[in-house]
């Protein structure tokens, strides 16, 4: 297995944390901006997009805040993906963190992938 770099991304978002968080860490929020359909058995996840299926395990949340998963082809390994939940302590301003692994050539095709989703999930929240 081929090295992969970590890269973060921060994504301004207008919202009430409680609401991101529902849309970042159930299956029936996260099928309606990051996936087709997503499927969970306790702590495995199934993202299916056009008929490609991964799988994941969830590897971490914090109520309200963070949400982590490992692709399970990554298992063994310190990579994984994360959505945190970030309030400015002063403006209240919410933003999305991401925190997510690629091969070194498809790191720019990763940041375009979240891009896409999270502008997704802002049309859903209203957010745009």
């Amino acid at each position: 297995m081929s090295e992969k770099i970590k890269y973060e991304m921060e994504f301004p978002i207008h919202a009430s944390p409680a609401l991101l968080y529902q849309y970042i860490s159930t299956p029936s929020g996260m099928q309606e901006w990051y996936a087709d359909n997503v499927n969970s058995r306790g702590e495995n996840f199934t993202f299916i997009w056009e008929g490609s299926e991964e799988e994941a395990i969830l590897y971490g949340k914090k109520k309200g805040e963070l949400i982590r998963f490992q692709w399970l082809e990554d298992e063994g390994t310190d990579y994984y993906f994360e959505m945190r939940i970030q309030v400015d302590e002063i403006t209240k301003d919410v933003s999305i963190m991401v925190t997510d692994f690629a091969e070194d050539d498809e790191v720019e095709e990763g940041k375009l992938l979240w891009e896409n989703m999270i502008s997704n999930l802002k049309q859903i929240l209203g957010s745009v």
